[in-house]
């Protein structure tokens, strides 16, 4: 699979959030650096977001994760706090403009937000 960094020059993002490389609609893996560190992950599809999506704090710890299908969230999606303890977790509908639902917790593990349906 190809993989291109997010700041390379040549490649640009449309006001509809499409990523071009080279002037063609980008297909593979696209990286985000902080330095040395690698900090995003995305896959894109025609050039829209589309398969497993990644972060991470400088210090390798998972930041979020989740699946975007056509540039849309599907299923899960995970944050975490630096210190590794879930921040949040939505779900959401395979249409992906559903939220079903919203949970969050502050960095001690206690639920500061919960939504379902």
């Amino acid at each position: 699979m190809r993989r291109i960094d997010i700041d390379d020059p040549e490649v640009d993002m449309d006001s509809s959030e499409r990523l071009y490389c080279n002037g063609e609609p980008f297909t593979g893996e696209v990286t985000e650096h902080f330095g040395e560190s690698m900090i995003g992950l995305d896959a894109y599809v025609d050039g829209y977001k589309d398969g497993p999506s990644r972060e991470w704090y400088r210090d390798g710890t998972l930041r979020s994760e989740g699946v975007l299908r056509g540039g849309l969230p599907v299923g899960e999606f995970r944050e975490w706090h630096s210190n590794g303890v879930l921040a949040a977790k939505q779900v959401f509908a395979e249409n992906g403009m559903t939220l079903l639902e919203d949970r969050s917790w502050d960095e001690c593990g206690r639920p500061t937000r919960l939504r379902e349906g």
